[in-house]
């Protein structure tokens, strides 16, 4: 927090914010003064100065405890996500000063994703020589943790995918009806949407996004019938497997006959739905210039087909 001098019009300086943010933290003077390398009777002072500049208490403290009031754990809900947006803003300004240098760390969800991410770090990489690129792959249960904490700069997945910023596509497939090979529907030519309201539809894992939910295994077909929900699998491979036991059917895009080639499970067809999409999916709050120049790298390394 060491880049803000004056937080509003006045209001709150620097160390005022720092103190207070510390102490919400810490719950302890001893440590936050330890922590911020000053004396507890400075963060003493600092903390009744703000309370008095507030017009209310922040904290409740004893010999023996001290937690927020409501007033002061409000305060502190608010100012957090404020001063993380600031860092955030100066360090990006920072590494677009500087250049495209540093780590990144790009993944693929899907092995069919994996040609295409392939083609971005390796345009990247020629246009960028000073980063450094690393790939891995994703699993279902992690993509979202694996933005979140920063583990992950750059993934490429399927849209939507909620509460994080998308690149252009890359990728479009056609849906298709994973079914078990001795069911009813798996030699029939092409099947409409609405056979979803006919049949259990396996479920993706509770970390999934609501929005990509809705997309994949929808609640109701377009006529408005509802769709049976079936068990849910913990991997795609799982999700499959259960598939194949019969346990219900389940729309994926078309590259899965490919990738995932199954005796036991048949692909049909889904003749009215829209295309999958995937492309770059990233934090917003981590739109770094390393970030920005990737996608740039990846949509030019991957045009559209003509």
């Amino acid at each position: 927090m060491s880049q803000i001098q004056r937080w509003g019009p006045g209001l709150l300086e620097r160390h005022e914010v720092e103190t207070f943010l510390a102490l919400a933290e810490e719950l302890h003077f001893g440590r936050t003064a330890e922590r911020l390398r000053v004396t507890t009777g400075r963060i003493s002072h600092v903390v009744k100065k703000l309370e008095r500049r507030i017009g209310a208490p922040l904290f409740e403290r004893t010999s023996r405890m001290v937690r927020l009031t409501p007033i002061g754990a409000r305060l502190a809900d608010d100012l957090r996500p404020l001063v993380a947006g600031m860092e955030d803003a100066v360090r990006r300004a920072v590494e677009s000063g500087r250049g495209v240098t540093g780590e990144l760390r790009v993944a693929f969800l899907g092995e069919w994703t994996a040609p295409v991410l392939m083609r971005a770090v390796s345009l990247f990489t020629e246009r960028h020589p000073e980063c450094a690129v690393h790939v891995h792959e994703a699993q279902l249960a992690n993509t979202r943790s694996g933005l979140l904490d920063g583990s992950i700069d750059v993934l490429l997945a399927s849209y939507p995918f909620d509460g994080m910023a998308c690149g252009p596509a890359l990728l479009a497939e056609a849906r298709v009806l994973a079914v078990a090979a001795g069911h009813p529907l798996a030699g029939e030519a092409s099947v409409p949407l609405e056979v979803l309201a006919d049949h259990p539809v396996i479920q993706y894992p509770a970390v999934t996004s609501a929005g990509f939910k809705r997309d994949r295994t929808p609640e109701r077909t377009p006529s408005g019938r509802p769709v049976p929900k079936g068990p849910a699998g913990g991997t795609f491979s799982e999700m499959l497997s259960l598939v194949a036991l019969g346990k219900g059917v389940l729309p994926v895009g078309e590259h899965t006959r490919r990738y995932y080639p199954r005796p036991d499970v048949a692909y049909v067809p889904i003749r009215d739905a829209p295309p999958i999409l995937r492309g770059p999916v990233w934090r917003e709050t981590n739109t770094t210039n390393r970030v920005r120049e990737f996608v740039r790298a990846a949509v030019d390394a991957n045009p559209p087909p003509a």
